[in-house]
């Protein structure tokens, strides 16, 4: 495992420990309902071809 991937490993282990990953997915999801991003991204699904 090289160190970026160490230091990734190590990060990630504290975020979970301290609660702090819940937080912080919690505080991104109210951030992207609070800016409608489902409803922007519903409106592009015309442009994709299926």
């Amino acid at each position: 495992m090289n160190k970026d991937a160490q230091m990734r490993a190590a990060i990630n282990q504290k975020l979970i420990e301290t609660g702090e990953k819940e937080r912080l997915k919690e505080l991104l999801r109210a951030k992207l309902i609070e800016c409608s991003w489902k409803d922007q991204l519903k409106e592009h699904e015309t442009d994709f071809p299926k």
